[in-house]
């Protein structure tokens, strides 16, 4: 595990992974939750990549990226008069849609969207003045559906057009579009907002196929000249989707170079850590455990009432894992009959109605005292090892060993 003390020592990292001489990588995946910083870095990692330097002495872009910025670029327009014109309007100051006239993507964004939805849609272009003349630029995209014009989609539905167009425009770059000649990297932060599970796993499947396209690209002359891609996602699904795809090997495509890493930020002062790991789906579990032994931390820690929800998702994942319906399995490995009851009651009780995450209340001493049981007994019959992300106390000793009951 490596620390940072900002984004930019961070990104400094990331780009000498992908450029290492001696062991080439192409692709970063990065898991990290939210508003761990994401987006920041995404955007510190984009900057970084125009800076003038010996490197790129006139600052010349070399990333193209996809972010919560990409997405702003797309507002919504709900027609408040007429309300009948509904359309999904482009921010025409953006250079992002500059070249989207000259690319044709109409057909590709199609091909897409067909694969995720069953709607579809026409882009009305605008003629904008510069400063070497006119410039076609798209102006707004309206949605239909069999003989319905103008119809609104779902936030989920527009997202994944955006990512359609994105996806198009990723297509053009590999083909070494004129466009995108100076681009070197792909910086992709959580392409899949608002998607149900299904729609993940078919975006993740798609790009993953993209990527290794990127990881494989040669130029003109038949030379190597692949894009280096970094993908970042707090979404576990969507991450263990992506993993296990560049994990196997796909017909005789050669393997794709990759690190997995799970980004952390232990504290509010800016510092960053990376750690390496190999362990899908459920290392952020783990990450999560030493989270709440953290909260726990008598001394050091602060305990809210929405850490017993956390708790109860990660013993109902684990009842999972062994093939069970409910965390009684869990709690079944207690020794003892009345912390067994106890457990469950709090569990019930305290991980549900208001205790929710959007309103933390801290937790009073009784329930923290219980918290801290429940947490020691889980991590220790469990033998849970966890990641020296944060310093945790150590477990309480467990009860001698016994056999798993089976439901």
């Amino acid at each position: 595990m490596s620390t940072y003390k900002n984004l930019k020592t961070l990104v400094g990292r990331l780009r000498d992974d992908l450029n290492n001489p001696t062991k080439s990588i192409s692709l970063l995946l990065i898991y990290a939750y939210n508003r761990t910083g994401k987006t920041r870095l995404s955007m510190e990692f984009k900057d970084a990549g125009k800076r003038k330097n010996q490197k790129n002495p006139t600052g010349t872009p070399d990333t193209l990226y996809f972010n919560a910025f990409t997405e702003d670029l797309f507002v919504w327009e709900n027609d408040l008069d007429g309300d009948s014109v509904r359309r999904l309007q482009l921010n025409d100051k953006s250079s992002f849609f500059d070249a989207m006239a000259e690319l044709a993507l109409e057909e590709t964004i199609a091909q897409y969207l067909s694969r995720y939805a069953d709607f579809e849609f026409d882009i009305t272009y605008k003629e904008f003045a510069q400063a070497k003349g006119t410039v076609s630029k798209p102006d707004f995209v309206s949605f239909r559906k069999g003989d319905q014009v103008n119809i609104k989609v779902s936030r989920g539905e527009q997202n994944i057009f955006i990512w359609c167009i994105f996806m198009a425009i990723c297509e053009r770059m590999l083909d070494g579009h004129v466009s995108y000649q100076g681009k070197k990297y792909l910086y992709i932060d959580d392409p899949i907002s608002s998607l149900d599970d299904n729609n993940a796993i078919s975006v993740a499947c798609d790009l993953a196929k993209l990527l290794r396209r990127a990881a494989s690209r040669r130029d003109g002359a038949g030379a190597p000249a692949p894009i280096k891609v970094i993908f970042s996602s707090h979404h576990a699904l969507f991450f263990n989707v992506m993993c296990n795809e560049f994990g196997r090997k796909v017909d005789d495509s050669p393997a794709v170079e990759h690190k997995r890493y799970f980004l952390h930020r232990p504290s509010g002062d800016g510092t960053y850590t990376l750690q390496a790991t190999t362990d899908t789906p459920f290392f952020h579990h783990v990450a999560t455990l030493a989270e709440l032994q953290r909260a726990a931390d008598p001394n050091k820690g602060k305990l809210y009432t929405f850490h017993f929800n956390a708790l109860r998702s990660i013993m109902e994942k684990t009842a999972s894992f062994f093939g069970h319906s409910s965390i009684a399995f869990c709690l079944k490995t207690l020794n003892n009959d009345e912390d067994r009851a106890l457990f469950n009651r709090a569990l019930n009780l305290l991980s549900h109605g208001a205790y929710a995450i959007h309103e933390p209340t801290e937790m009073g001493e009784d329930n923290k005292d219980l918290f801290r049981r429940i947490l020691s007994e889980f991590v220790a019959r469990f033998e849970f090892a966890l990641p020296g992300i944060v310093p945790a106390s150590p477990p309480a000793p467990a009860p001698a060993p016994l056999e798993v009951p089976v439901q």
